[in-house]
């Protein structure tokens, strides 16, 4: 996670490595739900940091998928705030990727000169309305009633 200063949005990264068990349609593909869960872990991280509570992810919008994943690939996903009103966070998202597998053997890859973007997208997260301050009072125990 990346916090930034007054100036600048709130951003969160994460880099993972796509594993072979995640490959699921023909030619070893990687689906794109794999990414959009990428995502949702990621503006999880940002309404905890902006708000302390995981907040509820309640739309994806304008996703583009703009090129192919596959197992042994690197991608490293963004998250940045663009906007804010009382109860919503409204987050773009990027995954690149930066190392590519390779056809040349089951365990090579190389890094990539230039990282491509697989997908972008926004997402809407809404988080809970601040609960009433609790009194002193609340945290006593309850009367046992007469003995």
């Amino acid at each position: 996670m990346t916090h930034t200063t007054d100036r600048e949005p709130l951003t969160a990264s994460l880099r993972v490595r796509i594993g072979q068990h995640d490959a699921h349609y023909g030619g070893h593909l990687v689906d794109g739900a794999h990414i959009l869960r990428l995502f949702g872990d990621l503006v999880t991280e940002i309404t905890i940091r902006t708000d302390g509570d995981e907040g509820l992810l309640s739309e994806y919008a304008d996703i583009r998928f703009t090129a192919p994943v596959y197992p042994g690939d690197y991608l490293e996903a963004t998250a940045r705030v663009v906007g804010r009103t009382k109860l919503r966070r409204f987050v773009e998202l990027e995954a690149r990727k930066v190392i590519a597998a390779s056809s040349e053997s089951p365990s090579a890859a190389r890094v990539l000169p230039e990282a491509v973007t697989v997908c972008t997208a926004n997402a809407t997260t809404v988080v809970p309305k601040p609960a009433p301050r609790s009194t002193a009072q609340d945290h006593l125990p309850a009367s046992t009633g007469g003995r």
